[in-house]
């Protein structure tokens, strides 16, 4: 019988494992871009993400949040991770972080 135990700083190593994931068309990072809206960790180790793409018609539609799942899955401890998808706000360069701005040069 297993016994799960809370996983210290595991929002840290979510938010780690998804800045290692990169929109194929732009070179920054998708926390950086602002496409991760929402990141809640509820007991005991459940990972539960929302998050949109650049826009509807994105060619990574299906790949982005696959991969964003599969990521947090791998993260040793992580019991389930629940993904949310979706267009509501709609996604603009002003949910960018700075480094993202700075990075595509917007500042």
């Amino acid at each position: 019988m297993s016994h799960l135990t809370e996983i210290p700083d595991l929002r840290e190593k979510v938010i780690e494992a998804i800045k290692t994931i990169y929109d194929p068309e732009i070179p920054v990072d998708i926390w950086e871009l602002g496409l991760i809206y929402d990141l809640k960790i509820f007991p005991i180790n459940n990972v539960y993400v929302q998050m949109t793409l650049t826009s509807p018609n994105c060619p990574s539609a299906e790949m982005l949040p696959q991969e964003v799942k599969d990521k947090i899955k791998a993260i040793e401890g992580v019991n389930d991770v629940e993904l949310e998808l979706t267009f509501d706000p709609p996604y603009t360069t002003d949910m960018m972080s700075e480094v993202a701005k700075l990075e595509l040069g917007f500042l």
